[in-house]
């Protein structure tokens, strides 16, 4: 921390500025200690100013470089190689790219941190000054002269004269500005004079510039210019040579007889005269510029028509060659429009130039006018740091007011290292002159000056003199000469040296001549005199004029004056005197010529007529027109000297009297009569020093009273006391123990209650300016006391007050402080302004006395205004805390005692935080604001930018954090804006400080750091990065809406309020984008005239002002009319804030996981609920792609640290959070995040690893997998108008296939910035390493599938409704996939469930509630909580094969928070048993009815329910009741039909060359599933593929079919019983069954498919041969689908004669089966008898014996029989004869069992059998014999 209270620095010494008045004239230098005012007034015009350079606070601000672009990337953007792409195309602008494309993150002050500070952000327009001023009350540094006539500054330089006739003589000019319409000179003369060359254009003798001043332009301000030559020679040449209309050229002769006279006679004649308006008629006085801002001066000569001048703009070309800035502002102006004297022209005829008395001449005078603004301070100007100050520039505006809008733009670091190109040599030269050096400047002298209501600050003390005219009574050649006497003693005694000369650094002469009026009895004169006065005078002092009269003719010597007459004017009768002043002239002069005695005896020419007219004006600084205020003076010298009476009643009366003189005199000379009445205050008697004290209130009130711009510091005073009062230059005792003794006593006089009358109000008002007295009283009594024995670069040490003065001041300070309280009470606006005076008097008094002494007087003030008070008074107390603490060296303050810190800093944070807890919502909100900008001053310092100074800064704010975290509601209670501006402060304190104070913080109690870390989400919530189009105006204000009247439109919620005037103030400027490069941005204000607030200028200002017009006008539209350089800049800090908020947020956490692994932190160590809140925090908001990389490594370590107990059970919400994210950041575009959270996926899994089981990770990723399935879009639709996968979806197919990926781990921990071995390192208290690649596999397989699954599903979407086969598919894919979970299991069940009692597809609906019981058994079994055993699964196993065998804990391990155990109940198993009962019941499967209830009553009978058992037997009678009723029906039951279907052809996707079976209800037939496939399958197809269907069930080569066409294959197969016979040739008839209903449970089909072998379509019994294929599915029907996937074919064939002994055989066994069955009771013989007749009928009755018989002609007869084998010949006839064996019993039986009425059926039967034995016996003799 520097010094900079190095006395050279402390006070800066202005000169004066180098106007052209004399110094200390010698009139002057006589003793003046004998006029002590006198000597006060040169005092005060002489010595060099004063200024203190501390009073106004200096701030070096260093803004950070750069803002990085942000990169925040959704799902679908990838900016970032967007970036690098745009990067790489313009990689020439190599600089550019290094700014954009976002070099690391990396603080260069520090690597600890991961990003910059986000106080920058958040505040990037941030401006000292700017801040500073908007404090009430705030003090503004005046400039000294500049600050008063803003006025224009003209000069002028005479650049050549030519004449048509030549120039041949030597012309002498005068210019000065005139008032044409007031007839009034406003400046004295500027003299030049052009000698001749013989060239045709001659250039002036001098190189002289006349510079003149002007208050403002106006069109009645002119140049009056005036030329003079040599007096015409009689009988010379005449000067109608100049004027006459035809070109003349002088003769050789007439030029040398010009040249030789001029040469001779000094005397000098009036020739002609021009008028140069300087401004157009049609300007506005009131801009103070003329319009144009681009050419000052251009306009003002368009209106040239009144003279025939002509104008080129000429761009100056500056001393160094190069144009100067002024370029553009001189113009070179051809004067042609000369005018040529006649006799006596007077004022009239300047007035009128239209009146034709003069004749042109015929020359040109060329001069080059320059404008400049307000030229008066041009070397103070330039305040201190070089930028320009108080438009003193014409730069269309002030260059400082925005410090080129300090705008830091996007790339370079903006103003601070590229707009501000105005060095300082640059600009002084500008200023002070653009060409040609300062020396040549002649300041002509301002006669406005001494008009004007300012005060005088320089010394200027002469009397010009204007000789009118003379009066003669014949024609004579006139001229007079003019000398200042002292006296008129001694007539021959020589003249005073008073007289200014017109040529430049000449002394002061004695006298001065006129010029000659040729031939005049009238003269008129044009001169002007200049005569400087002596300090005083006497009455004896006056001006001698001579009238003289001269030949204008050579005799033998040059010509020789003859005195006319003399006149007389003394000094003191006639100085004051403003009019016309007339004269006698007297014949000769005669000692005491001007005693009245003297005057009656004289001789006068004319009878003693005044003659002689003339005029006076007096221009003095130091002789004081006014009577009351020469009276003070006297009176004030009679004291000084002690001349007067002790009591000095005289001067009591002068200083009273001083009340009423006129304002004009009392501001002219306000600086000397303040001296003076200070001095009586420091060192007069009590009574004089009341009445100076109360004389000077009076006067200080009424020059604030004059103030123009209502200021609360009235500029003049202002001067006074920063530059002008330098309290006596120490030659006198200091004034402030007087001044505050004096004031100290009228101060207690009022507490005690004494009337003072109204002057006490007054002093108050006033207060400032005594208080700002007595501390530069002070403080120069400080560096005069140390001035010259301090070494140097020492700092001036503190002095230390009297201890009689302090107690004065200490007193004086109490009473305004009550005054103060007591006047905020009532509401008085002089209380806040006072109340502001007293925080600079301890800001200033900080400088200079010791801090102790100051911390009295504030302490003094916080006892006053302690705790919670009044709105008002809160209000002062914030703003005389926010004054102090801008001191420069607020942070180095000490503590009261030496052991404390920052004694002001512990009570600002305290009073802030009351601010936030104040009713009031500007309190709340200022409290917030000066906590940010006090912040920021530090933060910007650059002063304070080492790592300790920084440190230091925070630990003195820390504990501001402690109090917001121990009152919480306080900052609950703020509204967003103002939560935002506390949460910028703690983070920007916690950045700075150093670990252990931090961990403070997070060691007192759990709950203390709970809310530490609510603090750090709110920091993430209210900087999250919104996307322009998600942002909503308005904060959350809990305080419900305020309205803020008239407030700045709000551009931006997450950035400081100051933001918003910036924009407003920048939208109403006009953008220029410069050519140069290096500029950045530069903001330039259109011309005033045109930008008025009320008026909007451009479009896009009218549309912001419609905007915020409109209540609640929305962030977004104010944006939008914002210019897109300004709206690009917005987004730019918006996104820097909230990526610099979430890396320091990261940073702290970061700290606090490392704090919390060495548990010497107070927190919940079961949950470490912080870290886990925070990290969730985190994931939940959109974060910047800088953030993503600087976070993973700090999850990978927390995860190492703390792995245990982030992965236990109670932390199970927050895994599933984290999973969520993972996966969800696993979708994204851009690769940096996608490869990211696959690592952060890794690091899950190997925590899982160690501290948890795999399943329960699998069963989280599973669970968070279908909750982004819902978020994500995983499908989108093609141009067809079908869907296909999402890039998304693809994305996450790819991300977890990484994840399992041993070959890219490596690669893919270094992208991301992780050591290689990551995954590998072993956490602490761990030996082995449990790293699995397999385990990884598998969790990645699992997540996959359901992935898949989730896709296949939504790429339903429209085939759902018509395919409902698809749809159950898709359904059963769901729970199988998510198996791993069973609340997803059963909820996908379920849905499968639904979906089949729509389709009334009962057996399968039935299926799923069996699985959903069985997924719940299983767990139940596992946990041992049940009422069923291992045993029960099985049994329902039987029922439904995909209930699983296995008990794993998988089920337990799935209970995840919100998922798990609730459901898994017996009661829920119960009521889905009972569902898949009614289902089944439904479908008629009743032996499934009958064992799922006998897995329900366990249930009740563990219960005792009764009741409910009583219903379950009842039930099962039913049940049973019913599958009797089935089994006796002599038609067998079938409970469905069974289809084989074949897809071929591309068009069918995942289904093509699958074959399926398909289980559809009983009354379906082959025609209606052809039918029903056809229309789903045909909606599929395009104009390019059609649908075939194959006809047969042969079997198909698929390459064998034409290509692109589709093709289905349906045909009708059987069901394959467990114990089946499949080789067996014999037919399967089931209607010949006699077989029991088994449990209906098949998994292999078989279907017969008749062929021949010749070729031939159709054949006899001996070709007809016979395929059967047997086809095995991949699971068991009835299914929880309606179709399963065929997984194996085989075939068998059978030869024709095999075929007919199958026939045979068949029959055979049937007739067997029905004769062997037993029956229950012989009454019950009805369905057998039936069943018998049935069978009997079809075998052996005459009409059916073609079946058996046409075998025996096929096969025995002729040709075919000697085919046959043997071996098949004989199995042929062994059949035959068992057959009718068979045949010949069951007839028997048949007998015994009919009655009355089938006696003629028996019969027929008989015949039957006997016919056909007869027929058989053909073919095989042995028949008979058998039978």
């Amino acid at each position: 921390m520097e010094n900079n209270n190095n006395l050279s620095l402390r006070f800066r010494k202005i000169p004066r500025q180098p106007l052209s008045l004399p110094k200390l004239e010698p009139l002057l230098d006589g003793n003046l200690e004998q006029w002590p005012h006198l000597n006060q007034l040169v005092q005060c015009y002489g010595t060099e100013w004063i200024k203190d350079a501390n009073k106004y606070g200096h701030y070096e601000t260093t803004r950070p470089d750069t803002f990085q672009t942000q990169i925040f990337e959704g799902p679908d953007t990838d900016t970032e190689t967007e970036f690098h792409l745009a990067s790489a195309r313009s990689a020439t602008l190599d600089e550019d790219v290094a700014s954009v494309s976002g070099t690391p993150f990396t603080d260069s002050g520090s690597p600890k941190h991961f990003g910059l500070p986000p106080l920058p952000a958040y505040e990037p327009a941030f401006d000292w000054e700017n801040e500073r001023s908007m404090i009430f009350g705030q003090r503004t540094p005046e400039s000294p002269a500049a600050s008063y006539s803003s006025g224009l500054k003209i000069s002028v330089r005479v650049l050549s004269l030519a004449f048509q006739s030549g120039l041949v003589e030597p012309f002498y000019g005068s210019i000065s500005l005139y008032n044409q319409e007031r007839k009034e000179k406003l400046s004295e003369d500027f003299y030049f004079h052009i000698s001749p060359t013989e060239m045709q254009d001659a250039k002036p003798s001098s190189e002289n510039r006349g510079v003149f001043y002007l208050d403002a332009p106006s069109a009645s301000v002119c140049l009056l210019i005036q030329l003079e030559k040599t007096a015409t020679e009689e009988g010379g040449v005449t000067t109608s040579v100049y004027s006459r209309k035809e070109p003349v050229h002088l003769t050789e002769r007439e030029k040398q007889k010009l040249q030789v006279w001029s040469r001779i006679m000094p005397y000098r004649e009036s020739f002609a005269w021009a008028v140069v308006p300087l401004f157009d008629n049609n300007i506005t006085t009131n801009t103070g510029e003329s319009a144009s801002p681009s050419s000052p001066l251009t306009p003002s000569m368009t209106a040239a028509s009144s003279h025939d001048g002509v104008f080129e703009p000429m761009a100056k070309i500056t001393s160094d060659g190069k144009q100067g800035s002024s370029g553009g502002s001189s113009v070179v102006v051809e004067i042609s429009n000369l005018n040529k004297v006649k006799e006596n022209y007077s004022e009239e005829s300047i007035q009128d130039p239209k009146r034709k008395v003069h004749k042109p001449v015929k020359g040109v005078l060329r001069l080059e006018i320059e404008k400049h603004r307000n030229g008066h301070g041009d070397v103070e100007d330039l305040s201190e740091n070089g930028s320009i100050r108080n438009e003193s520039l014409d730069l269309t505006d002030r260059l400082g007011d925005l410090t080129l809008m300090k705008c830091p733009s996007a790339g370079s670091g903006g103003p601070h290292n590229s707009g501000s190109k105005w060095s300082t040599e640059d600009v002084s030269k500008n200023l002070t002159s653009s060409s040609g050096n300062v020396d040549n400047c002649y300041y002509a002298f301002d006669f406005c000056s001494t008009t004007r209501n300012e005060p005088f600050l320089h010394l200027f003390h002469c009397l010009y003199v204007y000789p009118v005219a003379v009066t003669l009574s014949r024609k004579r050649n006139p001229f007079i000469r003019v000398e200042l006497r002292k006296d008129d003693t001694d007539v021959r005694k020589q003249p005073l040296e008073a007289i200014y000369p017109r040529e430049p650094g000449v002394s002061l002469q004695k006298w001065a001549h006129t010029q000659v009026a040729v031939g005049a009895r009238a003269a008129s004169y044009h001169d002007e005199i200049k005569v400087s006065l002596p300090a005083t005078w006497t009455p004896s002092h006056h001006l001698l004029f001579t009238f003289f009269h001269v030949d204008l003719q050579t005799k033998l010597e040059a010509p020789r004056p003859v005195v006319i007459g003399y006149a007389s004017l003394p000094l003191s009768t006639y100085i004051h005197s403003r009019s016309d002043i007339s004269l006698p002239v007297m014949r000769e002069l005669v000692p005491h010529y001007l005693q009245e005695t003297t005057k009656e005896r004289l001789d006068y020419l004319e009878d003693g007529k005044s003659i002689f007219k003339l005029r006076l004006r007096l221009c003095s600084s130091l002789y004081p027109t006014n009577e009351r205020v020469r009276d003070f003076c006297l009176e004030y010298d009679r004291h000084t000297l002690r001349t007067s009476p002790p009591w000095g009643s005289e001067l009591l009366q002068a200083i009273n009297s001083l009340k009423h003189v006129d304002s004009t005199a009392l501001l002219q000379f306000l600086y000397p009569i303040l001296n003076m009445l200070l001095h009586l205050i420091g060192n007069g008697g009590e009574t004089l020093q009341v009445a100076a004290f109360r004389a000077m209130v009076d006067i200080l009130t009424r020059v604030q009273q004059v103030s123009f711009d209502d200021a609360d510091r009235n500029r003049f005073l202002v001067t006074y006391v920063d530059y002008s009062f330098d309290d006596f230059g120490g030659n006198q005792p200091p004034v402030y123990p007087g001044l505050s003794t004096v004031w100290g006593s009228l101060a207690r006089s009022k507490a005690k209650g004494y009337r003072v009358g109204p002057v006490y109000d007054d002093v108050l008002s006033m207060a400032w300016f005594f208080l700002e007295l007595i501390v530069k009283s002070m403080a120069l009594e400080q560096a005069r006391l140390f001035d010259h024995n301090l070494p140097s670069g020492e700092d001036v040490p503190p002095m230390q007050l009297k201890e009689s003065v302090f107690r004065c001041i200490m007193q004086l300070f109490d009473c305004l402080l009550t005054e103060v309280h007591e006047r905020c009470k009532k509401g008085l606006s002089l209380a806040k302004r006072l109340n502001s005076s007293l925080a600079f008097f301890c800001y200033d008094l900080l400088y200079i006395i010791e801090p102790c002494q100051v911390y009295e007087l504030v302490s003094l003030y916080m006892d006053k205004f302690s705790g919670v008070c009044q709105s008002i008074l809160h209000e002062c107390k914030l703003t005389f805390l926010q004054i102090i603490s801008d001191h420069d060296l607020f942070v180095e303050m000490p503590g009261r005692d030496p052991s404390d810190r920052n004694y002001l800093s512990s009570i600002l944070i305290q009073e802030l935080f009351l601010s936030l807890d104040h009713d009031e919502l500007p309190l709340r909100t200022k409290g917030a604001r000066i906590l940010v900008i006090l912040l920021c001053k530090h933060e910007f310092d650059a002063r304070y930018q080492k790592a300790e100074d920084k440190l230091y800064i925070a630990q003195l704010y820390f504990p501001f954090v402690g109090q917001i975290l121990d009152e919480m509601p306080v900052f609950y209670n703020l509204n967003a804006t103002e939560k935002r501006e506390v949460l910028i402060g703690v983070l920007q304190i916690v950045r700075n400080l150093d670990d252990t104070s931090l961990v403070k913080a997070w060691q007192q109690s759990i709950a203390r750091t709970r809310l530490y870390f609510k603090l750090m989400e709110e920091c993430l919530i209210l900087f999250e990065h919104k996307k322009a189009a998600d942002s909503i105006l308005g904060g959350n204000n809990s305080r419900g809406p305020v309205s803020e009247g008239t407030g700045s439109p709000k551009y931006s919620e997450r950035l400081s309020p100051a933001i918003n005037n910036y924009l407003s103030e920048a939208s109403r400027q006009e953008v220029r984008l410069e050519g140069t490069p290096d500029n950045g941005y530069l903001w330039q204000r259109v011309n005033s005239q045109l930008a008025s607030p009320s008026q909007p200028y451009s479009l896009r200002e009218a549309l912001a002002q419609a905007q915020s017009s409109r209540i609640g006008a929305s962030a977004q539209a104010l944006r939008e009319s914002l210019h897109p350089i300004l709206r690009q800049k917005l987004e730019l800090w918006e996104e820097n804030v909230s990526a610099t908020v979430s890396l320091q947020v990261l940073e702290i956490t970061e700290k606090f996981s490392s704090m919390a692994a060495s548990h010497n932190i107070a927190t919940d160590y079961g949950k470490l609920d912080c870290i886990t809140t925070i990290l969730t925090s985190f994931f939940s908001r959109n974060q910047s792609l800088a953030f993503w990389k600087a976070f993973f490594p700090i999850f990978n370590r927390i995860f190492d640290l703390h792995g245990a107990t982030l992965m236990a059970r109670e932390n199970d919400r927050f895994l599933k959070q984290i999973a969520f994210h993972l996966l969800r950041l696993a979708v994204y575009r851009n690769d940096s995040v996608r490869k990211r959270a696959v690592i952060g996926l890794q690091i899950l899994v190997k925590s899982s690893l160690y501290f948890m089981q795999t399943a329960r990770l699998r069963a989280l990723l599973t669970i968070t997998l279908s909750e982004l399935m819902s978020d994500v879009q995983v499908t989108h639709m093609k141009t067809d108008n079908t869907l296909e996968e999402s890039g998304e979806a693809r994305r996450l197919q790819l991300s977890l296939s990484e994840m399992a990926d041993e070959a890219k781990s490596v690669t893919l921990l270094r992208e991301c910035g992780l050591p290689d071995d990551t995954l590998l390192v072993i956490p602490g208290k761990f030996t082995e390493n449990r790293w699995s690649w397999a385990q990884v596999k598998q969790l990645s397989d699992s997540l996959v599938l359901a992935l898949d699954a989730s896709l296949g599903h939504a790429l339903l979407g429209s085939v759902m409704a018509m395919d409902r086969y698809a749809a159950a598919e898709s359904f059963y894919k769901l729970g199988m996939a998510f198996a791993p979970v069973p609340d997803l299991h059963i909820m996908w069940l379920l849905h499968l469930c639904d979906a089949h009692q729509e389709m009334q597809s009962w057996a399968e609906a039935a299926q799923c509630a069996v699985a959903v019981a069985g997924v719940i058994m299983q767990a139940l079994v596992a946990r041992n909580d049940g009422v069923w055993s291992k045993d029960h699964v099985s049994a329902l196993r039987k029922i439904c094969p995909m209930v699983s065998g296995e008990f794993t804990t998988e089920a337990s391990a799935a209970e995840v928070e919100g998922y798990g155990a609730s459901k898994l109940t017996v009661d829920s198993a119960v009521k889905y048993l009972q569902l898949a009962n009614k289902l089944f019941s439904q479908a008629e499967l009743y032996h499934f009815c009958a064992s799922i209830l006998e897995l329900v009553i366990p249930v009740y009978k563990s219960r005792k329910a009764y009741g409910q058992l009583a219903k379950c037997h009842t039930l099962l009678t039913n049940i049973y009741e019913s599958i009797l009723d089935q089994e006796s029906n002599p038609i067998p039951f079938i409970d469905a039909t069974y289809y084989r279907v074949g897809f071929y052809g591309e068009k069918f996707g995942k289904l093509d060359r699958k074959e399926y079976v398909y289980r559809e209800p009983r009354d379906v037939r082959l025609g209606d599933i052809m039918e029903k496939l056809s229309h789903i399958y045909e909606s599929r197809m395009d104009s390019n593929h059609i649908l075939h269907i194959i006809p047969d069930s042969r079997q198909v080569k698929a390459e064998e079919l034409q290509a692109g066409a589709c093709y289905l294959q349906i045909t009708a197969v059987d069901a394959v019983m467990e114990d089946e016979d499949l080789g067996s040739r014999r037919e399967r008839i089931f209607s010949l069954s006699t077989g029991s209903v088994r449990a209906r449970v098949f998994d292999r089909f078989l279907f017969d498919t008749p062929f021949t072998k010749n070729g031939k379509t159709q054949g006899g019994l001996e070709d007809q041969w016979k395929r059967r294929t047997v086809l095995q599915t991949e699971g068991s029907f009835p299914a929880l689908v309606n179709r399963v996937l065929v997984t194996k074919s085989e075939s068998l064939e059978f030869s024709p004669v095999e075929n007919a002994i199958g026939m045979i055989e068949t029959r055979t066994t049937a007739l067997r089966n029905e004769l062997e069955e037993p029956r229950s009771s012989d009454g019950d013989h009805l369905p057998r008898l039936q069943s018998l007749q049935r069978i009997l009928q079809g075998s052996v009755a005459v009409q059916v014996n073609s079946g058996v018989l046409s075998v025996c002609t096929a096969f025995l007869s002729g040709e075919p029989a000697t085919r046959l084998r043997s071996q098949e010949l004989q199995q042929l006839i062994a059949a035959l004869l068992e057959f009718m064996a068979v045949c010949k019993r069951a007839i028997r039986v048949h007998f015994r069992l009919i009655g009355e009425e089938d006696q003629e059926f028996h019969t027929q039967l008989v015949n039957g059998f006997q016919s056909l034995t007869a027929e058989l016996s053909h073919y095989i003799p042995a028949i008979l014999s058998e039978l």
